[in-house]
């Protein structure tokens, strides 16, 4: 077990004005078994006149807050202290067949509407013929889900480069697949696609990655990341997580904040604003190992 403190730093600046603002922030991690959040600060310059915490329909922690004074500087900081807990991820071969689980979700249709949710089209997911055959080598008749996707996501990982050049926010998996280049979220959102187009349920999960310097050079503060990876039905009420980008089942390098059908229904901060003109956007991501569990026995 680790404990961590993360945190996420954002900062607009606005050529004009803002005279008026409204913003949502996925910011607060959500529950987890193998997480559990001991405090989070969620701190906005200027102060917020309204402030609103909820739910969201996926179970994610959100605030909502608005900013009526004129402004052209908003700062959003969240500093969060959470421990994470390593989980032995289940054999490959410990899971269904994936093509039995989808005949089973075809059997019992939409009734099962928070898993089928999952296997539909979402604002930037769409599935497609050209997804499914792209993932249909690593899943034969019969193979474990577990097994299949394990394979998949290491297929994704050898076959797509990282380059933050490459995409924008709203680039399709389409092109992704095409150029083979891109980074987490459009690594996330392909697989996405690829799985929903084979008829499997796949979620987005979004959050932090804890990241390693190169040997013999310090850690540079605000280095990490915010990070996007996948999560995959494998039966009954069982999710596991697959990042593509590392080709790995995320452990305790990962926080997660909050799951949806993709990155627009967990965007960290989004908003309206009224004025602003042009703009400059600045974020930085900390992620600092605070207290492991055998120190703590010191």
């Amino acid at each position: 077990m680790i404990r961590y403190q993360a945190r996420h730093n954002t900062v607009y600046d606005y050529g004009e004005a803002v005279t008026l603002a409204h913003h949502l922030a996925h910011l607060r991690p959500r529950l987890g078994t193998r997480q559990k959040l001991i405090n989070h600060e969620l701190r906005v310059i200027p102060e917020p006149s309204t402030w609103n915490e909820r739910m969201d329909g996926f179970g994610n922690p959100i605030v909502q807050f608005a900013v009526e004074e004129p402004h052209q500087r908003l700062i959003v900081e969240s500093v969060i202290e959470i421990e994470i807990e390593a989980e032995a991820p289940p054999a490959d071969d410990a899971s269904p067949a994936w093509d039995v689980l989808r005949a089973r979700l075809d059997e019992a249709g939409p009734g099962t509407l928070s898993i089928h949710t999952f296997r539909e089209d979402s604002t930037l997911i769409e599935r497609a013929e050209e997804f499914a055959a792209y993932a249909r080598p690593d899943f034969p008749a019969g193979r474990p889900v577990i097994a299949a996707v394990r394979a998949f996501t290491a297929r994704i990982h050898e076959e797509f480069s990282f380059d933050p050049q490459a995409t924008t926010v709203t680039t399709p998996p389409s092109e992704v697949l095409e150029v083979k280049r891109g980074v987490c979220q459009d690594f996330a959102h392909l697989m996405i696609a690829c799985l929903r187009s084979l008829g499997l349920p796949a979620r987005y999960v979004s959050g932090y990655l804890r990241t390693t310097p190169p040997p013999g050079r310090p850690r540079l503060v605000g280095s990490d990341q915010s990070h996007a990876w996948v999560a995959v039905w494998i039966g009954g009420d069982h999710w596991l997580e697959f990042d593509p980008t590392n080709d790995c089942i995320p452990s305790l390098d990962h926080i997660t904040v909050a799951h949806g059908r993709d990155y627009d229904d967990v965007a960290p901060l989004r908003g309206i604003i009224v004025g602003g003109g042009p703009h400059r956007l600045q974020v930085g991501v900390d992620v600092v190992p605070i207290k492991k569990e055998a120190e703590a026995k010191v």
